[in-house]
């Protein structure tokens, strides 16, 4: 399995299928791509806010791939033309060899390109299982159940933001990270705008004098295999 990162919370994730989480290019500074370039099989949006549903209509009508979110957010999404597939938190939906499961989030929602005009449902997390296990947190903040998602799915690698204010700050990621005990964590969703900015060494640094988790800070265009 091959992640790689276009900034923000925005990830690729490369199996047997190509799914992006967040898919956030227009306006997003540290994309090393743009929206047209990319070409998912599945499109994972875990809310509504511009900076994470992104470019999600504009690519599915471009490539017809599936898209996936909280039932809420993909009636809105079915409202554009496009056949979103709606689940909810402890739900899994299988596209071929892949598993999507919604998980929690903590955290506020709205669409807004909608003007907020549509009930977006709960902000969500995912895992994404196949010959690899990710979690990525969506916008989040700490909280203690993180501990059952180390229960339940064992995921080798977590995504989770760092960027404060809206999200987790660096030390609430550490904790974290603590409790759903990966192998591999990334940090996202930071210095995109100022008032998220944070220093991902200083995670980094913390993470491998706390945990066992190895901390992996990429660029946006790096990949990893995972």
């Amino acid at each position: 399995m091959k992640l790689k990162w276009h900034g923000h919370s925005n990830f690729e994730i490369v199996d047997s299928l190509d799914t992006i989480v967040d898919p956030f290019f227009m306006g997003n500074k540290m994309a090393d791509i743009k929206w047209d370039e990319a070409s998912p099989d599945v499109l994972v949006i875990t809310h509504g806010h511009a900076d994470h549903m992104g470019d999600a209509i504009s690519i599915a009508k471009a490539t017809d791939c599936e898209v996936i979110c909280v039932n809420e957010l993909a009636k809105y999404v079915q409202s554009r033309g496009i056949d979103a597939i709606g689940a909810n938190f402890g739900g899994t939906i299988d596209v071929g060899r892949v598993r999507y499961t919604l998980v929690p989030a903590v955290h506020s929602n709205g669409i807004d390109e909608a003007g907020f005009g549509w009930d977006a449902g709960s902000p969500a997390g995912v895992i994404i299982k196949e010959s690899s296990i990710i979690y990525h947190a969506g916008d989040t903040a700490l909280f203690s159940d993180m501990s059952l998602i180390h229960e339940l799915y064992r995921p080798r690698v977590a995504l989770l933001p760092i960027g404060g204010r809206f999200t987790m700050d660096i030390d609430a990621a550490v904790l974290a990270t603590k409790l759903i005990k990966p192998d591999i964590v990334i940090p996202m969703h930071y210095n995109t705008f100022d008032v998220i900015r944070a220093d991902p060494l200083k995670f980094q640094k913390m993470v491998e004098d706390e945990t066992d988790a190895e901390a992996v800070v990429m660029e946006p265009g790096d990949t990893i295999d995972v």
